[in-house]
């Protein structure tokens, strides 16, 4: 066995499934002293991905495998000339079917969509190629992107990492399902609802919503007005996360409200093991606002337990704010912003026919929007950004679940119903997510163990406004505290993805 290789299950003892066991960061490695060739690593992938996606349905528009490894081969050239890209050199990596890919089909989920082929790289694409990954497909995503829950009538649904009779959580769920099923070493996935933060939950992972601006997004009609979808990474660990961090992260002149400066500061994440002291806010259920299945609350608070180890000091808060203003402002502003950009769909009867009623509901909604209703959703946007400064002025972090329920039927568009309360739209079930939305908070989801049936769950470590290292180094102390070999009983094994070491 070369350095860095850990044994996993036994259906991936054989010299392919080493190469998927292995972390992002020890793939880079081997490659880059030629230990592996990038052919070695393509063909490890595609021929997992040849098991266990027809089951999960995870990747999509997968291109032919000739181009493939005539790409991986260019690689190897590229690397014996002394070329060497960046840490992506010759790693395989699928996008979110909501970026644009340059020659590959990008439907985001939709029929009105399913035909259409871009001849340019979004701004995340162009990243992640310079840094050298080969992109194979695309991750399946929610029509459009919309709901936490991933299918859509262009490729299917997607199914959990943990059991194929459940959902994978969205609208990253593709993305999620990818890396917890070893298909891909890490993914890119985005967040408007929680979508970088409940498929990790869902799947055993870790999804990151950074700080706004801080991953420039392009293309985007609007870059002024738009600020509640934020693009990110996920992995199954959190150095090789922040790694994707580094690699997206950034200011771009075609984006005014991106950040200044680089991702660099990312490349190495500094471990940091003095945390006594450091107070974290444990939100619970908001005062029992929000409905919550029953053994959420107790596995979340085993992590919150975990922090506690590390010398945390563990105090309980409210959100001081009544929390129904932030549901409708999110509601209102959400209504606006997909209206804009699905107005046009709508408008012509053929292809709204084939919008999902979710869609037309957002449409119609902000149709129905003033003015008015407008600003007045964005001042108590900002009312609860003061109040969040003065949450931070009591706390260092604020922990709070990923999500209300567990994974659900795979046929279940959504949950009508939590612990007994109607929800009232497609997307209530997650509103445990909304208000780090509208604060722009950098978020962590951090994997907390499974319930009684194997399900997994995972809990939101948020941090204060551009504390985005600070989140990422905690959430590093903790996932070397996690017990990455545990496994849920009687469930489909996720192959190395629960145990890969950086």
């Amino acid at each position: 066995m070369r350095e860095g290789y850990e044994r996993a299950s036994p259906q991936l003892m054989n010299p392919a499934g080493e190469i998927v066991s292995l972390s992002a960061f020890a793939l880079s490695q081997a490659i880059f002293r030629r230990e592996l060739s990038c052919r070695e690593v393509m063909l490890a992938y595609l021929g997992r991905i040849n098991d266990v996606n027809p089951t999960y349905n995870a990747i999509v528009a997968l291109q032919p495998t000739e181009q493939l490894l005539a790409e991986a081969d260019e690689r190897d050239r590229q690397l014996a000339q002394g070329h060497y890209l960046g840490w992506l050199h010759g790693m395989p990596q699928a996008i979110k079917d909501l970026s644009a890919t340059k020659g590959i089909v990008t439907t985001s989920g939709s029929r009105n969509m399913s035909t259409q082929v871009p001849d340019f790289d979004s701004l995340l694409v162009e990243r992640i190629k310079r840094a050298g990954a080969i992109i194979i497909g695309k991750t399946n995503t929610p029509e459009f992107g919309l709901g936490s829950q991933t299918y859509n009538d262009v490729y299917g649904v997607t199914r959990n990492a943990y059991d194929p009779r459940m959902c994978a959580g969205g609208s990253s769920g593709g993305a999620a399902v990818a890396v917890a099923m070893a298909m891909l070493p890490v993914a890119d996935g985005s967040d408007m609802g929680g979508s970088l933060r409940n498929p990790a939950a869902f799947n055993n992972i870790f999804g990151f919503r950074p700080s706004r601006g801080l991953v420039p997004q392009w293309p985007s009609p609007d870059q002024f007005y738009q600020q509640l979808t934020i693009e990110g990474p996920m992995a199954c660990n959190v150095r090789d996360l922040t790694r994707l961090l580094a690699t997206m992260a950034g200011y771009d002149v075609r984006v005014p409200l991106s950040l200044p400066g680089t991702g660099r500061k990312f490349e190495t994440l500094a471990r940091r093991d003095v945390w006594r002291g450091k107070k974290i806010g444990w939100l619970a259920d908001w005062d029992h606002y929000l409905a919550v299945e029953p053994g959420i609350l107790e596995l979340c608070e085993q992590g919150v337990a975990r922090l506690a180890d590390l010398g945390c000091d563990i105090v309980p808060v409210s959100i001081g704010f009544p929390p129904e203003q932030i549901w409708q402002s999110f509601l209102t502003l959400r209504h606006c912003i997909v209206t804009g950009k699905l107005i046009d769909f709508y408008r012509d009867p053929a292809k709204r026919a084939l919008m999902k009623p979710e869609a037309i509901w957002e449409v119609e909604s902000g149709l129905q929007s003033t003015a008015l209703d407008i600003y007045q959703a964005s001042v108590v946007r900002s009312q609860w950004y003061a109040q969040v400064l003065q949450l931070f002025e009591q706390c260092d972090f604020l922990v709070t679940p990923t999500a209300q329920v567990f994974p659900f039927d795979a046929h279940v568009h959504w949950p009508k119903t939590v612990a007994g309360r109607p929800m009232d739209s497609y997307h209530r079930w997650m509103e445990i997510v909304v208000p780090w939305t509208l604060a722009g908070l950098p978020v962590l989801n951090v994997p907390t163990g499974f319930s009684k049936q194997g399900l997994p769950m995972g809990m939101q470590l948020i941090g204060a406004p551009h504390s985005d290292a600070l989140v990422l180094q905690l959430g590093d102390a903790y996932d070397r505290g996690y017990d990455r070999s545990q496994r849920p009983p009687q469930t489909a094994q996720p192959g190395s993805r629960a145990n890969r070491t950086v």
